[in-house]
């Protein structure tokens, strides 16, 4: 679509105000420098979007995935995985060849309507996803030290005062904190898959794709979730603004490099995301779906399972270790989100301390009234609720991607080639066409869903 009056231009000096202006460009890379040297100093961002990839939307749909279904989902997993892989390449490859993150190129390339209209869906996904990270983090602490879900998800608030703290010392403290906070969450689940001792040979069959994720309207359900849990729309928006606090050679040459190293370490933090979230599935698998107790959908009842699934007291407290380090990760990169969205889709620049208090109440206040209104016992599926929301969002954030990406005018020399267009143009049809199935199972009578699955001879959705 065209621009109109209120969009960027080429000479519009809003072309020049970059997001997050107070990191921009503010880490050196080193020109002549070895391989590693380089790759050390575009390291960071790829984890800071990872963690999005395992925050407490993915433990309820993996918990409720595995004790559920066994290891069947984790070809869902690896499937997500590998979508994310390739559209956070594709949003490296948009910030660093247009000096825009995809939020800006939105602004600039279509009408004032439209462009709202994304910035609302963009919004609403970040809600989501701020809401299962206020609730995980909210539940990590009542299990750890009793204290209550609504008290919880308001001590959560506190992330904006840490990231404002972290921000003004430096981009890379934030990503410090983040790394050793990823680091912490690995170290516990590899001690959790230790002593729930998987079958390898089934956990190998499960990453193979089988027909009966679509037919079981249960098991795709929860395979949506996981989706929308693993490939956040947000990330996209936040990967192609951060990128950008590199400080690299503006030419040809300097933007390919910088495109290489930051795919290196995309990918590389994106494999820890995969084995974070196949470690949640195969720890509820082995320790709930073959003992009887495949009805564990809550994380507050995994928590008093494992001692005794596991036969070991303190898996309970590594569990919920690993749960807070998670939800409180998640939370620093969810409010660096909402301030570029709001910056590159409208232009509107709030002080920092502002921005993020406004992203805080919107996750703490539906959070704390739906708590509050349900009770505690509803929190997981609160959460996974949530995903699905992510889910739905995903095709409003993917379809500018690769529109962008994929138009030379915009990208030059960098522009998508032919393989490229193919897979992204796969992945976002098979997310939308997931989640039109969910809305058609989800929305429909009753009665006519039972009719239309008897006419192709499948089971009708569980009302």
């Amino acid at each position: 679509m065209k621009t109109d009056d209120a969009s960027a231009t080429p000479e519009d000096p809003r072309r020049d105000s970059p997001s997050l202006p107070e990191v921009h460009r503010s880490i050196l890379v080193p020109v002549n420098a070895s391989f590693w040297r380089k790759l050390l100093a575009f390291s960071g961002p790829g984890f800071l979007v990872a963690v999005g990839y395992m925050d407490p939307g993915n433990w309820a749909t993996d918990l409720q995935g595995g004790a559920q279904f066994g290891y069947t989902l984790l070809s869902v997993i690896m499937i997500s995985n590998l979508m994310a892989i390739l559209l956070q390449h594709l949003s490296i490859k948009l910030g660093i060849a247009t000096g825009r993150d995809l939020a800006q190129a939105c602004r600039d390339h279509y009408s004032r309507p439209v462009v709202w209209l994304l910035w609302v869906m963009c919004e609403i996904a970040i809600a989501a996803c701020d809401l299962a990270e206020v609730v995980g983090s909210a539940i990590a602490l009542q299990l750890l030290f009793g204290i209550p879900l609504v008290w919880g998800c308001v001590i959560t608030a506190a992330d904006v005062l840490v990231v404002l703290l972290l921000q003004n010392r430096g981009f890379r403290y934030i990503e410090a904190l983040v790394i050793a906070l990823i680091a912490t969450i690995g170290t516990c689940f590899a001690a959790e898959i230790f002593w729930s001792r998987p079958g390898f040979v089934g956990l190998l069959l499960g990453f193979v794709p089988g027909p009966e994720i679509l037919r079981n309207p249960d098991m795709l359900y929860v395979s949506i979730g996981i989706i929308g849990a693993t490939v956040m729309p947000h990330n996209l928006y936040l990967h192609s603004s951060i990128v950008q606090t590199r400080k690299y050679a503006q030419n040809a040459s300097g933007k390919r490099e910088a495109i290489k190293f930051a795919t290196i370490d995309s990918t590389v933090a994106l494999m820890f995301a995969l084995f974070i979230n196949a470690a949640i599935l195969i720890l509820a698998a082995a320790a709930f779906h073959w003992s009887g107790h495949r009805d564990v959908a809550q994380i507050q009842d995994a928590y008093k399972l494992l001692p005794q699934a596991l036969g070991v007291t303190g898996a309970s407290v590594l569990f919920a270790v690993a749960l807070l380090a998670s939800g409180q990760n998640s939370t620093l990169t969810g409010t660096l989100a909402g301030q570029i969205v709001m910056e590159g889709f409208i232009n509107i620049r709030l002080r920092p301390w502002l921005r993020r208090l406004l992203t805080r109440a919107l996750a703490v206040v539906p959070a704390v009234c739906v708590i509050g209104f349900f009770g505690e016992g509803r929190s997981t599926q609160l959460i996974i609720a949530s995903q699905v929301v992510l889910s739905m969002q995903l095709g409003f954030a993917i379809w500018p991607l690769m529109r962008f990406t994929g138009a030379p005018a915009q990208m030059g020399e960098f522009v998508n080639p032919l393989w490229v267009k193919v897979l992204g143009w796969t992945t976002a049809a098979i997310i939308i066409v997931l989640n039109l199935k969910l809305l058609f199972d989800t929305f429909m009578p009753a009665a006519a869903l039972k009719l239309f699955y008897g006419h192709l001879g499948l089971p009708a959705p569980t009302p």
